[in-house]
């Protein structure tokens, strides 16, 4: 049976839960809604999971174990049937798909029990391999049915070299790198007859690199550091880093370029011997590669394929202190407060977008002052922020056209906002306040701490756009999950992982995500920022995964970054995605564990300070906002009560009686409020309001005649040339709210009066953005007709059966 016919008949079985699983993983029906219908059919839709295309999406989830399965069907089909054919043509594929490889991936079956045999070593690696076959299945990377017989899709056929470890084939390569001279030069240091023409030459050359035994014998006899070279490169990946050649004309100019060697060598005595022999290509400036033929050759044939069911464990371990429970409690709550602090400040001021994008220093640098946290934390609060749809740009209407020539005014420049989902979130706990955030830190392609560039100052709300990112993340953690309980990764003097740790823990990770193990030095730099912001959320306490890190993998393992930029647990709605929706459930539950209830009372001391210990209730912290400014953070915050902070609050209509009754209904255990606190109340209610600010013709007056002649003699009320007109009135020449805003940066307390001598009540209006996220069909691009969802997408094919 062909194997689009048996995949066909599979995916009938399958329950419309598998099938949008599966569909999610091939990132479906985004990836496959071509030709005028879209994806219609059970039999369109098993063809487009054999392309190469859709295969390659599937691996971007399947740990290394699972991935040696899939090289050793290739690899012994191999053995079984020999090399892949090459050449041929193939039809071009229906709906715009690639076309299959002419040979059908079920003639390169081979029997499951001798690549069971082949594979393990034991009955638990035996155990291990069954395991990966059925688990493979459920991806539609093992081709049904599998039973006696196991083959996978074509591509791990073309490339079985590649995931092998192996390089290209030699004659190609030699072709692509080389002109004359240097293949004459090669076919010289192999001891091989001189040849009339280069393509002779190269002929030799192809045939004795092709020939095992000598080129076995080629590597008997290489100096010491070229064999131990060699031996790393036979071993795989089949490539290094050598300055052995530079390009015929000096530099690097396109993809036909030849090469030649370097004049005086490499410096590096073994990988010269190696290049001089042709055991070395060049495949790119500054890169060369072990061809196929040696690397094989090279090989022990009776060895098993790589097989590592697990992952590698990681030794640089250390028991975790007593206080990490506290600790990570700790570092949530801080989180919570602070962003709710950044956006409180943005709400009251918002943030100027700069022309090229992002936030300007000084801003970052105040809000970094205004919440009492490092810059580099104050750019990760907004980019998380404003990636949970909590703040977004916002700009306001250009002014109307003027002048002759009808012309409208530039435009005005973008402000951050908070968004319409601001006030709601602002109203909730801390722990479903801290929930967005995490989603969004755990699915956001982009680690926001890491700046590899020390010549480029780091801004904030930067477009993320890193693909590693999310594997790194999601590896990582997986990782701390294989950690023995309440052990961690052992610190170096300052806090951080040792150098063996990381590369422990690196290793540990790649074996999830192997992606990221390309990764190379700059990997250490990004696990460590990595873990420095999970330190910063509470998802890891010394370096080990706390219950909410747990929670976080599980949402990750949900698939929850397939839908990016839309983020299940920030808004958009999860009743489609019932999967989904347990992961946020499970994360929102773990955090109302974590954080206790907002406190709704504070203690009132005699020094005019107030102590709230935990996290505030949001209507604490609006009434405390209004009266008091906020001193310190912690696990207490502290507010001051100041006459300049009582004026503000009775600016904005707050009457003496009516505080002094709210603030004694949220004291600690019912307490009484000091008296100074009284005094200091009362004492600012009598001197508020003996100024007023005539709306109708901004005059000023008061019933102090003294105040009156003060006021018509001081200097820094000079712009508003008032004029005293009564013993009690004064005329402004500015507009009213230009000459309250002088009076109070002047140090006076004023209010503005309506023409029925009432006294207004001054509030800014809140300035909100538009939200801007979108709902998980919505998030990625969707070509062409047919649903959106893959739920929606999967009924649609099993109604076809």
């Amino acid at each position: 049976m062909k194997s689009a016919t048996a995949l066909k008949s599979w995916l009938a079985g399958r329950t419309r839960e598998q099938l949008a699983e599966l569909l999610e993983q091939r990132e479906l029906p985004q990836a496959a809604a071509y030709g005028r219908d879209g994806l219609a059919t059970l039999g369109q839709l098993a063809d487009h999971l054999l392309t190469a295309s859709s295969v390659s999406r599937a691996l971007r989830d399947v740990s290394l174990g699972d991935l040696q399965v899939l090289v050793a069907v290739a690899q012994l089909a191999e053995r079984v049937h020999g090399p892949l054919p090459t050449g041929g043509t193939a039809e071009p594929g229906q709906f715009g798909y690639p076309a299959r490889a002419e040979q059908d991936p079920a003639e390169r079956a081979v029997p499951r029990e001798q690549l069971l045999d082949w594979l393990a070593d034991g009955p638990e690696q035996r155990a291990a391999a069954e395991d990966a076959l059925e688990r493979l299945t459920t991806r539609a990377l093992v081709l049904p049915a599998h039973a006696a017989k196991v083959s996978v899709p074509m591509l791990f056929h073309q490339q079985a070299a590649e995931l092998q470890g192996l390089g290209g084939p030699v004659d190609s390569l030699l072709s692509a790198a080389f002109n004359a001279a240097e293949i004459h030069r090669i076919s010289d240091g192999l001891g091989l007859p001189k040849a009339r023409t280069r393509d002779v030459a190269k002929r030799q050359i192809t045939a004795l690199l092709s020939d095992p035994q000598q080129v076995r014998e080629v590597a008997a006899g290489a100096p010491g550091e070229a064999r131990e070279l060699l031996d790393k490169l036979v071993a795989g990946p089949a490539r290094l880093r050598t300055r052995c050649f530079t390009t015929q004309y000096g530099y690097y100019s396109g993809p036909n370029s030849k090469f030649l060697f370097r004049p005086g060598g490499s410096g590096d005595p073994g990988t010269d011997w190696l290049a001089a022999r042709g055991l070395v290509v060049p495949v790119g400036t500054d890169l060369a590669e072990l061809p196929y033929e040696v690397g094989r050759a090279l090989r022990d044939d009776d060895a098993r394929p790589a097989f590592q069911p697990a992952p590698p464990p990681v030794t640089s371990l250390v028991p975790l202190p007593r206080t990490a429970a506290g600790e990570a409690h700790s570092a949530a709550a801080s989180a919570a407060s602070r962003v709710e602090l950044l956006l409180r400040t943005t709400a009251a001021q918002p943030l100027a977008v700069r022309k090229a994008g992002g936030i300007a220093v000084r801003d970052t640098k105040r809000l970094a002052k205004a919440i009492s946290a490092p810059e580099q934390q104050t750019r990760l609060w907004l980019d998380l922020a404003a990636n949970a749809d909590l703040i977004a740009p916002h700009r306001d209407e250009p002014s109307p056209a003027r002048g002759r020539n009808r012309r409208p005014g530039p435009p005005p420049p973008a402000r951050m906002l908070p968004t319409d989902r601001y006030d709601d979130w602002l109203a909730a706990s801390p722990a479903d306040r801290l929930l967005p955030l995490l989603a969004t830190w755990a699915i956001i392609p982009e680690v926001f701490s890491y700046w590899p560039d020390a010549d480029e100052t780091p801004v904030a709300l930067i477009s993320p756009q890193d693909p590693v990112a999310v594997p790194l993340r999601h590896a990582l953690l997986a990782a701390l999950a294989q950690l023995p309980p309440r052990h961690g990764p052992a610190p170096d003097s300052g806090g951080t992982p040792t150098p063996k740790a990381v590369a422990e823990l690196l290793a540990c990770a790649e074996w999830f995500q192997p992606a990221i193990a390309g990764l190379g030095q700059d990997a250490v730099a990004r696990a460590l920022a990595t873990l420095d912001e999970a330190g910063l959320l509470g998802v890891v306490a010394h370096g080990a995964l706390t219950p909410v890190g747990h929670a976080v993998l599980a949402l990750l393992n949900a698939g929850a970054a397939r839908h990016f930029p839309a983020i299940p647990g920030a808004g958009p709605d999860l009743t489609k995605h019932p999967q989904l929706a347990a992961a946020v459930q499970a994360l929102a539950e773990t955090l109302s564990q974590l954080l206790p209830p907002p406190q709704t009372t504070a203690r009132f001391q005699a020094d005019l300070t107030v102590t709230v210990t935990g996290a505030a209730s949001p209507e604490l912290t609006e009434l405390l906002s209004a009266v008091a400014d906020r001193e310190s953070e912690g696990h207490a915050v502290v507010w001051r009560i100041s006459p300049a902070t009582l004026r503000r609050a009775f600016d904005n209509g707050l009457a003496a009686d009516d505080l002094l009754e709210r603030l004694a209904a949220v004291s600690e255990g019912g307490a009484t409020l000091p008296q100074p606190l009284e005094y200091t109340i009362n004492d600012t209610a009598r001197t508020h309001g003996r100024m007023r600010v005539v709306r109708s013709a901004c005059c000023i007056r008061s019933d102090d005649e003294t105040l009156i002649t003060e006021l018509s003699k001081a200097r820094t009320l000079a712009k508003l040339a008032l004029r005293k007109i009564a013993p009690t009135v004064l005329i402004s020449t500015a507009a009213p709210d230009t000459t309250l805003a002088t009076l109070r940066t002047a140090g006076y307390a004023p209010v503005l009066e309506a023409e029925t001598g009432t006294t207004i009540i001054e509030r800014a209006p809140d300035e909100r953005a538009a939200s801007t996220m979108p709902s998980l069909a919505q998030a990625r691009h969707h070509h062409g007709p047919g649903p959106q969802t893959a739920p929606a997408l999967a009924a649609k094919l099993l109604a076809t059966r």
